[in-house]
């Protein structure tokens, strides 16, 4: 009687285990605040209290001051932002960040927003809105500082290590193992913040923060679009997710030295004075300060109608 031989070839036991993996999948229903669609953004902020916000984030016993948001959307990383990976402008997210730290006093000056203030007050104007409804003049809060994000780079595939691991086992599992490890792919992003004081123009602050995340999804390679590649999901992790990360980051870097904040002087002058390096021929540097307020008892007195 013949000897029968058992033989198992490697794409037989791929298919094996790819079955298996999927066999335990299953449609779930809507999942409302999905961990895994969550960035460390999260959660909800209003007035001084804040909900289910991150951990990480730091906090301010009290606000500083008010800022505004500040995005130059001619710049080349924006364009990349929007039109590369489809995301919202940062000035959303940092509006989250920055309220729920409890730091500043976020005020709008987005063109959308000063568009619909705008038109609430020509509606006030033209007689259409009820009485009392007071959208009269006087009323805008200042921003004390301007809030300036810049992404330095964000790269979407930072490097793969499937090369090396399939070198380094050769033969004819060298190419599976590539295909494994070439899917192990490391998103990284850093960004900039910059806090410009609005009354002098003077720099208050500047942060650069950073993250990094490495996604695996060798199955969708190794087993083909129609097996495994529903396990490799995890490979389209959006790049906003590591940006988002980067840039609370760099507000949390900026936090931590705004505590111990002191301001830049000029030694034996005011800011803009002319400064300690001077030239030949120069004038020599002046104190300068802001001017001061008139008091009220000597500023003149509008005429009254009798």
């Amino acid at each position: 009687m013949p000897t029968i031989r058992r033989s198992t070839s490697p794409a037989l036991a791929s298919i094996a285990l790819g079955a298996a993996l999927l066999a335990g999948c299953q449609t779930t229903d809507m999942q409302m605040g999905s961990q895994s669609a969550k960035t460390v953004a999260t959660g909800s902020a209003a007035g001084t209290a804040s909900a289910n916000t991150s951990s990480s984030l730091e906090r301010c016993a009290a606000p500083l001051g008010t800022v505004s948001l500040i995005e130059n959307q001619s710049a080349g990383w924006y364009t990349i932002l929007r039109n590369e990976y489809r995301l919202p402008p940062t000035a959303n997210l940092l509006r989250l960040l920055v309220q729920q730290s409890n730091c500043f006093v976020v005020v709008e000056r987005g063109a959308a927003g000063m568009n619909a203030m705008s038109r609430e007050r020509q509606l006030m104007q033209s007689g259409e809105m009820r009485q009392g409804s007071n959208f009269g003049a006087g009323q805008m809060v200042a921003s004390d500082y301007g809030l300036s994000p810049e992404i330095v780079f964000s790269n979407q595939n930072a490097g793969g290590i499937g090369g090396g691991l399939g070198g380094l086992v050769g033969g004819r599992y060298g190419g599976v193992i590539s295909a494994v490890g070439g899917n192990l792919q490391t998103k990284e992003a850093s960004a900039l913040l910059t806090l410009i004081d609005n009354r002098s123009g003077v720099q208050v602050a500047a942060s650069e923060g950073s993250a990094s995340k490495t996604d695996f999804g060798a199955f969708g390679t190794v087993f083909g679009g129609s097996g495994g590649g529903a396990l490799g999901g995890y490979t389209n992790t959006a790049q906003g997710k590591v940006i988002s990360a980067a840039f609370m980051d760099a507000f949390n870097q900026m936090v931590v030295s705004l505590r111990n904040y002191k301001a830049q002087t000029v030694q034996g002058q005011g800011l803009g004075g002319g400064g300690r390096l001077s030239v030949d021929g120069a004038a020599p540097p002046s104190q300068t300060s802001a001017p001061q307020p008139v008091p009220a008892s000597t500023q003149p007195r509008r005429n009254q109608k009798k």
